[in-house]
């Protein structure tokens, strides 16, 4: 009985999505983070990169709705060494999209730890970290007739990631290409 039931509601929530018309797509992209903290600690930003996945679900002819599922390096650059933070990051983005391809996106974003170290020459320290971050995420993106887009977006950590003193938060600037799957 259980299968059956599963089996059904995936079979609904795939008719469901295709109802919404859905896109899917993958994207990737390079990362400049930094650490913001209440001591105005002097860092310079770790270049990184993420890459993931995204759903691309219209509800009307100009809103949608964008959730993502993505691996993004992080961290910051000190005169003492390299915070190297990993994260997979869930943003759920609203956009408003233009009829000439552009769209412009902002929404919250859950941030899952994986990695938090702190690297000094050839060593390498783990960090104790809380492992969820929340962000707030601002952008905009342009996709082209042959569904190939460009997205910039800036995330604005809104929780305190550190377990010591000073409080510390996520600040990243995302460049990156996009590619979405037509819906027949």
């Amino acid at each position: 009985m259980k299968k059956v039931f599963l089996s059904a509601l995936t079979i609904i929530l795939v008719n469901m999505a295709f109802a919404q018309h859905v896109e899917f797509g993958l994207k990737g992209g390079v990362n400049f983070a930094n650490l913001k903290d209440d001591a105005n600690s002097n860092t310079d930003a770790r270049t990184g990169f993420n890459a993931g996945a995204l759903a691309h679900i219209h509800l009307s002819k100009t809103f949608a709705i964008q959730p993502e599922v993505v691996y993004s390096v992080q961290g910051a650059e000190y005169s003492s060494g390299k915070m190297q933070l990993n994260y997979i990051n869930v943003p759920v983005l609203a956009q408003y999209m233009f009829g000439n391809g552009f769209r412009l996106q902002t929404g919250p974003q859950l941030g899952i730890l994986t990695t938090s170290k702190f690297k000094s020459g050839n060593t390498k320290v783990d960090v104790d970290m809380r492992t969820a971050d929340v962000a707030w995420s601002f952008g905009a993106s342009y996709i082209s007739p042959m569904h190939l887009g460009v997205d910039a977006r800036y995330n604005l950590g809104l929780t305190d990631i550190s377990k010591a003193s000073p409080d510390l938060k996520n600040r990243v600037w995302q460049l990156g290409l996009f590619y979405q799957f037509r819906h027949q």
